[in-house]
């Protein structure tokens, strides 16, 4: 089993940065595909970044070239830097953990409970 939690969630305004955080515990997810997805007010949840246990990485087009995921397999820890943040950015950040290839969240074994964040003025 794994555990995910996610933190760093806030309130920000249009323009700005904030970092998310997924710290993993119980089963090692070094090998693992860790992804980002979130859930905006009354919308499906969507596909936000991923990145493979290579480093590998892909971003939905919303984001891409505003937000960076990485990793850091020896404190079990996956980040997700968003800077010039928009109001379109508000949702509900989850973090995934899978031995998968892509994005399907259909195929990620683990997630967290999510962390929220709000961009506006």
């Amino acid at each position: 089993q794994v555990q995910l939690v996610e933190s760093g969630g806030g309130l920000v305004q249009p323009g700005g940065s904030l970092r998310l955080s997924c710290a993993a515990s119980g089963r090692a997810v070094t090998s693992y595909t860790m992804g980002w997805f979130r859930r905006a007010p009354g919308k499906d949840r969507e596909f936000v970044a991923v990145i493979s246990w290579t480093g590998d990485t892909a971003y939905a087009d919303s984001v891409k070239g505003r937000f960076t995921t990485s990793r850091d397999n020896a404190k079990s820890t996956v980040y997700l830097q968003m800077n010039m943040l928009k109001p379109e950015d508000t949702a509900v950040y989850f973090c995934a953990a899978g031995q998968v290839t892509g994005w399907d969240a259909s195929q990620f074994d683990y997630w967290g409970q999510g962390t929220q964040l709000t961009v506006s003025s």
